[in-house]
């Protein structure tokens, strides 16, 4: 299980030659899937993402936290129903494509990805619904994002301001929690003994493996260091540099 950013590519360069990376993992006959907390995108722009980059990857192999955010709250209102959104595309068709109404009034839920066009009424509009009983969940935790200019917010910042303001913790799906490694486990038909989760980040992609009860490698090829990942507790099984040369030790 593989995350995306940092381990196959960074922004808009890959990291390697990918048609002959994913060459080895066939040759190996290695399942895969991608695990990603971005919620910005939704699956069809990540094949066109893979595909510009030279492979081809099926929608069934690619989990996103918008995506199985929706799923998850499908599950607790197998009906649908109105949902206050703050995020982009990824985030709003997914949860209109599980059959949610996105709607600003008596919403049973509050669902919070990245929003890089966010407002103070946006937030003020998600606080009044959360502190008149609408659930609240966040699609990932990740406080950041790298950019060409720095690391700048991420979807972490927006739940804290709205947690600042309603004194009610998100229920957070993506990583460092194991929601959508579950989800990938259950299509593949795999235990997570069965399973190595492949990122860039001891903080998410480590933390998440290891909850899953998979095995897990950190590449240097992103955000976490080679000290920081070698003072990790309880430490990944692999760390490599690249996704390249950690197939070379599997």
């Amino acid at each position: 299980m593989l995350d995306m950013d940092g381990v196959l590519w960074r922004g808009a360069e890959p990291i390697g030659n990918l048609p002959a990376i994913f060459a080895k993992v066939e040759a190996k006959n290695l399942k895969m899937a991608f695990v990603t907390n971005n919620a910005t995108r939704t699956v069809r722009q990540y094949l066109e993402v893979f595909h510009n980059f030279g492979v081809e990857v099926a929608p069934d192999q690619v989990y996103t936290s918008a995506n199985v955010t929706a799923q998850l709250l499908k599950k607790r209102h197998p009906t649908g129903g109105k949902v206050y959104a703050i995020g982009e595309r990824g985030l709003r068709d997914a949860l209109s494509d599980q059959g949610f109404e996105l709607a600003n009034r008596d919403c049973l839920a509050v669902v919070v990805g990245l929003d890089r066009h966010l407002t103070y009424e946006k937030l003020k509009q998600a606080t009044l619904l959360i502190r008149g009983g609408a659930t609240f969940i966040g699609t990932n935790p990740d406080r950041t994002l790298p950019s060409p200019d720095g690391e700048v917010p991420g979807a972490g910042s927006i739940l804290a301001a709205l947690e600042a303001a309603t004194d009610v913790r998100a229920t957070v799906i993506g990583k460092p929690e194991r929601a959508l490694l579950d989800s990938a486990l259950k299509h593949l038909g795999l235990e997570p003994s069965q399973a190595l989760m492949v990122g860039d980040r001891v903080d998410t992609d480590v933390t998440a493996g290891q909850k899953a009860g998979c095995r897990t490698a950190l590449v240097l090829s992103g955000v976490t260091g080679d000290a920081a990942a070698r003072a990790w507790n309880p430490a990944p099984d692999f760390i490599e540099q690249d996704l390249e040369s950690l197939l070379d030790k599997i």
